[in-house]
């Protein structure tokens, strides 16, 4: 699996090089230098929807009581930093995410079956997002076959969707919960029985979220809210390159743009895939592919100015723990089951 996250890696940036090359590298990074100052509001931007995401997160863990709050941006960060900057897949950042919340004394089971539905919720908002852009994109002339392809494409997901809600809403969640269990202890360093998650209690973990409608919901409506929150980057970005973009026309280009990334799970951080995506995408919307590119590196501006400090406070994480130091914020007290 290694080896292919790593070939995946390579492929995106050959792929990334070649379409900057191949299109006036001096024009892209040009563009890319206009935005100067913009890049402060975007990054204000990516820092909302990561507490956005958070909030979302920690609606589906309302009966946990006593841990501060700014344990989720925390974590929910170090989650977003290793899947845009790390070569893993895009859910080795929930996996992590996973683990961490162990250290505040969260059984791993409630904290597996957390992190679950919050992928779940994460993608379907996703989800109404690509086609809340596809709706608009019927509007741009000569986009029929590329709409069809994107509802086709979000169908499949539908029924994917549909398929791992089920699986945690009902039956089918023993190979789930052996999965997470497999997956969270090759994370932890300490080599222990400590982070292996209990395919039962991960049900059990799991009906107690489904036993909170209200919360799910909220969770739910929080991730939507990020999803079209990311479309003032794209707004931004363009307004600032000289382009008189409409917020309409923006949300085209992030909720497809996010899909497109979202498809190449395999590749980490969608390097190369996001720029072909929003290069084919800018001709549609009558942007040039210099354009299109430029924008597609600002965007991974945020990745990196918030990625990195993230990537620093894991380690530091995983160093406290090491050494036996308590969590950095107030958490729950230790619990005797940890699985």
């Amino acid at each position: 699996m290694k080896v292919g996250l790593y070939l995946g890696t390579l492929f995106g940036i050959v792929l990334a090089i070649a379409l900057i090359a191949m299109n006036d590298a001096e024009a892209v990074f040009g563009l890319f230098a206009r935005v100067g100052l913009g890049l402060v509001p975007i990054c204000a931007v990516r820092a909302a929807i990561i507490l956005l995401c958070s909030g979302a997160w920690a609606m589906l863990h309302t009966d946990l009581r006593g841990i501060a709050w700014a344990v989720w941006p925390l974590i929910r960060s170090i989650r977003e930093g290793i899947n845009v900057l790390l070569p893993v897949a895009t859910i080795g950042g929930e996996i992590a995410g996973a683990r961490l919340l162990t250290f505040w004394g969260v059984p791993a089971s409630v904290s597996g079956a957390g992190i679950l539905v919050d992928l779940l919720l994460q993608a379907v908002g996703q989800a109404i997002f690509a086609l809340a852009g596809v709706l608009l994109l019927t509007r741009v002339a000569g986009t029929e076959t590329l709409t069809r392809w994107v509802l086709l494409g979000i169908g499949v997901g539908f029924l994917a969707l549909v398929g791992f809600f089920v699986a945690l809403r009902f039956d089918g969640i023993g190979r789930i919960g052996r999965f997470v269990a497999a997956r969270v202890a090759a994370w932890s360093r300490e080599g222990s029985e400590r982070f292996l998650v209990n395919p039962a209690r991960l049900a059990e973990a799991l009906a107690a979220i489904w036993r909170r409608p209200r919360d799910v919901w909220a969770s739910a409506g929080l991730h939507v809210a990020a999803w079209l929150l990311g479309t003032l980057e794209i707004w931004i970005a363009l307004r600032w390159m000289g382009h008189d973009v409409s917020l309409a026309d923006a949300m085209i280009l992030e909720s497809l743009g996010q899909a497109v990334r979202g498809a190449a799970f395999p590749v980490p951080g969608g390097i190369g895939v996001q720029e072909g995506g929003f290069v084919l995408l800018g001709q549609l919307m009558g942007i040039d592919a210099q354009t299109a590119i430029a924008l597609s590196l600002v965007k991974r501006v945020p990745d990196i100015v918030l990625g990195l400090p993230a990537l620093f406070a894991w380690h530091w994480l995983e160093g406290r723990r090491k050494n036996a130091l308590p969590p950095p914020f107030p958490g729950l007290a230790p619990l005797n089951d940890t699985h």
